[in-house]
């Protein structure tokens, strides 16, 4: 059985002896840890990913964690694995995002639906996102989670499909290829980065922990290499845009199947369109106000058709494919 904290003689997480609790409200404690994160930070580590730091139940310890590592190197990006609203963490004082589980279960929400097997991970309030929806569903739930942090939070969230703690999304789907493709298509065109869980971009499949935490299969022979090409494609239409990683986020359309949203910066203007159905879609997109007698010039994907007039683009997709499209002022 496991060990008690009488047998082992001091209190461990989760009564695991290798893991021995700290006593953070001991200030040479406090000072170990902030020593330890500095040292990292000075070594070249890029930031820190926090796990489960909720448990340290203390926001003056968080405060002054980042006060330290800041000074430091003050673009180092402070990460943490918070499964719920973070608003408490996520003020400008502590974390510069956090693991955004709820954008991940509002994306398994929408793509996989009725799909979605029993044994998905029951934590925080991830599990309160994984009910199936339709477009329009989904896309209230993005204005939420976008309404629930200041835009420079947003623009940080650490945006992922799954993890070393979840079933991976393409076991989660029943192998539902299109479905993680889509789900890509949004976070790489989505505010803040976007994140590939190791294997993913291979195929790679796997249940709950552990199975999820399967070696990378290093033979090229074994390769989804569709797959792996749709992640490099993303991977350079994000870098070559700036309004994919910088741009203002509005909702443009939502109904039945189909997902549309633009992203906008100075000099660009860029048109993202989802149809997560299994039939051919059409929709009436309303074009953006700021784009005036617009030229559209395709990105990425393969619509099979698209016109505008009168403010309205006339756009059909395929099923289980999405597009992307730059709109300039002619």
């Amino acid at each position: 059985g496991v060990p008690s904290y009488e047998a082992l003689g001091y209190q461990a997480w989760w009564n695991l002896p290798a893991l021995p609790k700290l006593n953070t409200q001991t200030a040479a404690v406090r000072e170990y840890i902030y020593d330890s994160a500095v040292h990292w930070i000075k070594f070249g580590a890029d930031g820190w990913r926090l796990d489960v730091p909720a448990e340290i139940n203390d926001d003056a310890f968080w405060r002054e964690f980042r006060q330290r590592v800041k000074s430091a190197n003050p673009e180092a990006y402070i990460v943490g694995e918070i499964w719920h609203e973070s608003q408490r963490w996520l003020q400008g004082d502590q974390f510069d995002a956090v693991m955004n589980y709820l954008l991940t279960g509002a994306l398994m929400g929408w793509l996989i639906g009725d799909k979605l097997p029993p044994y998905i991970f029951r934590i925080g309030d991830y599990h309160k996102y994984l009910k199936p929806i339709k477009a329009e569903g989904f896309a209230d739930r993005i204005d939420y989670l976008i309404n629930l942090y200041q835009s420079e939070i947003n623009f940080a969230q650490f945006n992922l499909i799954d993890s070393h703690d979840t079933p991976r999304f393409i076991t989660t789907s029943g192998n539902d290829f299109s479905a993680l493709q889509l789900a890509w298509l949004f976070i790489f065109t989505y505010i803040g980065p976007p994140c590939i869980y190791y294997g993913d971009e291979i195929g790679i499949s796997g249940g709950p922990d552990p199975e999820c935490r399967a070696s990378f299969d290093w033979n090229r022979e074994h390769w989804n290499t569709e797959l792996y090409n749709y992640a490099q494609s993303l991977i350079s239409l994000r870098k070559a845009h700036p309004a994919l990683r910088r741009g203002n986020f509005s909702r443009l359309y939502a109904k039945d199947d189909v997902y549309s949203f633009s992203r906008s910066i100075k000099g660009e203007n860029i048109i993202v369109v989802i149809n997560a159905g299994t039939f051919t879609a059409h929709a009436s997109i309303p074009i953006p106000s700021a784009v005036t007698q617009p030229a559209y010039k395709l990105l990425f994907g393969k619509p099979d058709n698209i016109t505008h007039h009168d403010g309205i683009l006339e756009i059909s997709l395929p099923p289980g494919s999405g597009c992307v499209l730059s709109a300039t002022s002619a």
